[in-house]
């Protein structure tokens, strides 16, 4: 079970800030967060989280972690 809660929580992470990412941008309509310049700013940077986040889950399931 080595890596999963990392691979899990990154994974997470990149779905969120995508999505944040395109609500920010203004691209997804009907959500408060729509238009509103910080989460286009704030999205990649939780976008770069999961991507290391998962890069560390997949280093603790190969055991070198």
């Amino acid at each position: 079970m080595r890596g999963w809660f990392r691979l899990t929580l990154g994974l997470l992470a990149v779905v969120l800030g995508a999505l944040w990412t395109v609500q920010g941008l203004g691209y997804a309509g009907d959500s408060v967060m729509t238009g509103h310049r910080i989460w286009a700013v704030v999205g990649p940077v939780v976008v770069l989280i999961g991507l290391v986040t998962l890069y560390f889950g997949l280093r603790a399931r190969r055991g070198r972690g």
